[in-house]
């Protein structure tokens, strides 16, 4: 077995603990391993020859994230973005705890890391393919239930907030995603404004 697929199974086997459960072909799995999988999948689509660090950090990226509730943070504007800040610290830290048992050296944890808390994302192309297959991510799987709990005009900021912050690769590619009507309108509207 590789370094690389050791601490793949590594992160996945903490995520196998995620209480939240989602539907795949038919069998339920926890969400947390479905999302790590569906976001390396976007990470080595838009770049086929990512480095492991990158990769990490796309399997990484959300790891244990149920450990820390929304709700235990103000459910307001400055708790949330709070909650946000503390998550991405956990997933670095968690990752990189995980990397060096699997022995990576000092600089390849800090590149992952680094990735993961999208540091400087538009100078740091390895950032920034994380940035997009987030965003891609969330437009393949997430956009049509998150739409239909959030208003549209919401809905059409959080958008446009996306595609600013995505490469010339990453619009592509979500214009590419095949989505509902209803979805695509509101892109739109959000590309428009």
């Amino acid at each position: 077995m590789t370094r690389l697929q050791t601490i793949f199974d590594s992160i996945d086997t903490f995520n196998q603990r995620d209480p939240k459960q989602t539907e795949v072909s038919g069998h339920l799995h926890p969400y947390e391993v479905v999302f790590s999988c569906w976001l390396t999948s976007w990470v080595e689509k838009l770049n086929p020859n990512a480095a492991e660090p990158l990769r990490i950090a796309a399997r990484g990226q959300h790891i244990g994230r149920w450990t820390i509730p929304r709700e235990s943070y103000p459910m307001d504007r400055g708790g949330y973005l709070r909650w946000r800040e503390e998550l991405k610290k956990f997933h670095a830290k968690t990752v990189g705890e995980l990397m060096d048992k699997a022995g990576y050296g000092i600089e390849d944890i800090a590149h992952t890391q680094a990735i993961i808390l999208k540091k400087n994302f538009k100078n740091d192309p390895d950032a920034q393919t994380m940035e997009d297959a987030l965003c891609l991510t969330f437009l393949e799987h997430q956009f049509p239930e998150f739409r239909k709990q959030t208003p549209d005009d919401k809905m059409v900021e959080i958008l446009r907030k996306s595609w600013g912050k995505m490469s010339a690769q990453g619009r592509e590619a979500a214009l590419a995603i095949a989505l509902g009507p209803e979805e695509k309108a509101l892109i739109q509207k959000a590309l428009a404004a």
